[in-house]
């Protein structure tokens, strides 16, 4: 969704990337809070994508494309198809995977705040401050598509 925004293909949306923040959490913090989801095995807005319910059947998600190398924070750095090679002839869907809770996640079950830039991560920080909410703010321009 982020190279949509980057790209201006989201209608409505006029944000720059740098302003949007990435909430972090991970799938034991949500499951063991019991908070209903759902996940998909490629883009979930595609007809063909199969939905699921249960932990069991996390290794429908393409693993080994998530994670091969070369990586940054721990996954592939690649999305696009390639359609000479088998592998990768729909990696892109297959890498938007997703994982969806129903109604909210609290913000007890998030583990860091991913922003752009130092600037965003003053600002983001200070929100956060002001509130009361202790969640680290990390600066993580690979999260976005700087130059791109």
């Amino acid at each position: 969704m982020l190279i949509a925004v980057h790209h201006g293909k989201v209608p409505g949306c006029k944000l720059p990337q740098q302003d949007i923040v990435h909430f972090e959490t991970t799938l034991g913090r949500v499951t063991a809070a019991g908070e209903q989801f759902t996940f998909f095995d490629r883009n979930a807005t595609l007809a063909y994508s199969t939905a699921y319910t249960e932990l069991a059947q996390l290794d429908a998600i393409a693993w080994d494309l998530l994670t091969e190398t070369p990586q940054l924070d721990g996954f592939c750095k690649y999305f696009q198809n390639r359609h000479q090679e088998e592998r990768y002839v729909d990696r892109m869907e297959r890498r938007m995977a997703e994982f969806l809770v129903r109604d909210r996640v609290p913000l007890a079950q998030f583990t860091r705040v991913g922003v752009c830039n130092a600037a965003g991560a003053r600002q983001v920080s200070a929100l956060l401050q002001a509130e009361g909410v202790p969640l680290p703010v990390a600066v993580m321009p690979d999260w976005y598509f700087l130059g791109q």
